[in-house]
């Protein structure tokens, strides 16, 4: 069991909590970047959807989990992403200046849609934003001329320093070192005093405002953060598909985010990770036990979305902490073996019920 010692205040707000963090986490940094050498192209591909989609997560969880804003239009932010990279790039931009403007201009973006709904909360945000990914839905289907409506858009292969990004590889390598970026930008601003914040005012607008917050300056920020990270991320998804569609950005995606972030656990960066690896994986594993399910399950229409909708109902009814809250009581029970107390668990999840019926 480990005890952690507090001889200096600047500890609660450090990076790395001690020196096993830095050892486990570049252990797995290492590993990241050794898969590409141990596995196939198939896999590292799924890998690198994984981060996209990671990307994408954390972005959505500092709205949605760390200032208590829902959006169900986010697929529209990756559309934006996607298409400002892709656009971009045919007109002969490089790959290094195209992908930080596609983020940029996704985050002006979700600044825009920010301030309008300032004054909305809860349900009514949640329709807003719908209405906001329908509306860049039908602008990419109608503005042919730059998008190629239904047609589609055909993705240029970057080069970065002359070096071609055409394959799974090079895509994993870029996604990873995105996703460490964001990452680390994401854990540095939440020890910052807007993060404190954000959390502040997801836990009571009123009280945040009394202290005060600034909250239309803090909710506008926390869009256009969150959007311009989702912008990224759809300016690697872009490349990652090859090909760009309308139909690609549907509240489908939108409820696959949403589903990230509620099942990985609302409130931790970990979980982001935890719930792209759940929604990136699930696809394949009902596309492998498919044709075995009874009674004609597996050819039902719709079975993916159905799935991650009862996913999403269970993990809120039984599991708030989502997979991330799964990991910290394994965690809390290996390192306080054989100690550890059996009621603990039950205690945390009946304070949960009562948050919830609050």
């Amino acid at each position: 069991m480990r005890y952690l010692f507090r001889t200096d205040y600047k500890q609660d707000t450090a990076l790395a909590r001690h020196g096993g963090d830095v050892f486990w986490y570049g252990l797995l940094t290492l590993a990241m970047l050794a898969i590409p050498l141990l596995m196939g192209e198939f896999y590292v591909g799924e890998l690198g959807g994984v981060f996209i989609f990671a990307i994408a997560g954390v972005g959505l969880m500092l709205l949605v989990g760390y200032t208590g804003l829902i959006s169900l239009g986010h697929a529209a932010f990756l559309g934006i992403g996607a298409y400002t990279n892709s656009v971009l790039l045919e007109r002969g931009m490089p790959f290094v200046v195209t992908l930080p403007v596609a983020g940029l201009f996704t985050a002006f973006c979700g600044a825009a849609i920010g301030l309008p709904t300032l004054r909305m909360s809860g349900l009514y945000l949640a329709i807003a934003t719908l209405a906001f990914g329908s509306i860049v839905g039908t602008v990419f289907q109608k503005w042919s001329s730059v998008t190629g409506g239904f047609d589609g858009f055909a993705v240029p292969t970057p080069t970065i320093f002359g070096i071609g990004l055409d394959g799974a590889t090079g895509i994993y390598y870029v996604s990873l070192v995105v996703l460490i970026f964001v990452l680390w930008i994401s854990a540095n601003m939440l020890r910052s005093p807007m993060g404190r914040a954000m959390v502040a005012i997801r836990d009571s607008e009123v009280s945040a405002q009394s202290m005060g917050i600034n909250l239309a300056r803090y909710k506008a920020m926390a869009f256009a953060i969150s959007a311009g990270m989702t912008g990224l991320a759809g300016a690697l998804f872009a490349h990652y598909v090859r090909f760009l569609a309308p139909d690609a950005f549907d509240v489908l995606l939108s409820v696959q985010f949403v589903t990230i972030v509620f099942v990985g656990g609302l409130g931790s960066l970990h979980g982001a990770i935890f719930g792209a690896i759940f929604v990136r994986l699930l696809p394949q594993f009902i596309a492998i036990v498919r044709d075995d399910l009874p009674f004609g399950i597996g050819r039902l229409p719709g079975l993916e979305p159905s799935l991650f909708g009862l996913v999403l109902v269970l993990v809120i009814l039984f599991q708030p902490g989502g997979i991330n809250g799964i990991w910290q009581k394994a965690k809390h029970a290996f390192t306080a073996f054989p100690f550890k107390r059996q009621t603990s668990s039950r205690r945390q999840k009946s304070y949960a019920k009562s948050e919830r019926l609050r």
